[in-house]
């Protein structure tokens, strides 16, 4: 069975630190791209940050470039995001979902080098978490 499973969430200050993770299971997990999404209330979610399967280059959108640090453990088959100075604009309900590798670039580099927003390809992700909630207070 696959499954992708997000936790760490939880009610946070501004300015604090989440460290979300996500376990996967069923599938070639070191072959797949895994990248974060988030969905704020009201709003249409977003892509957040990538890693890739093959080189573990890293992506981030940019409201969170400098803030946001996303890593692998192949041998866990586990994918954090480590999460700093966390503002309200934050809060969200945070997904975790994975992509089978593009030639030559790489899934993530492709994603988020396009010009377009991240969550422009949501569509294609493979397999994807239940999310985790992060709430960010004032």
């Amino acid at each position: 069975e696959v499954q992708l499973v997000e936790s760490g969430g939880g009610l946070v200050q501004a300015g604090g630190s989440l460290r979300l993770s996500c376990v996967a299971s069923g599938f070639t997990f070191a072959d797949y791209a895994i990248a974060w999404f988030r969905q704020a209330p009201g709003k249409e979610r977003e892509g957040v940050s990538c890693i890739s399967s093959s080189d573990g280059s890293t992506f981030y959108v940019d409201s969170v470039k400098g803030r946001f640090t996303v890593s692998r453990d192949n041998a866990k088959r586990t994918v954090y995001l480590q999460m700093t100075n966390l503002t309200p604009e934050d809060t969200a309900v945070y997904f975790c979902a994975a992509k089978t590798e593009i030639s030559p670039i790489g899934w993530c580099r492709f994603s988020y080098a396009s010009g377009s927003p991240p969550g422009h390809y949501q569509h294609v992700m493979d397999y994807w978490g239940e999310g985790t909630l992060v709430t960010v207070s004032s």
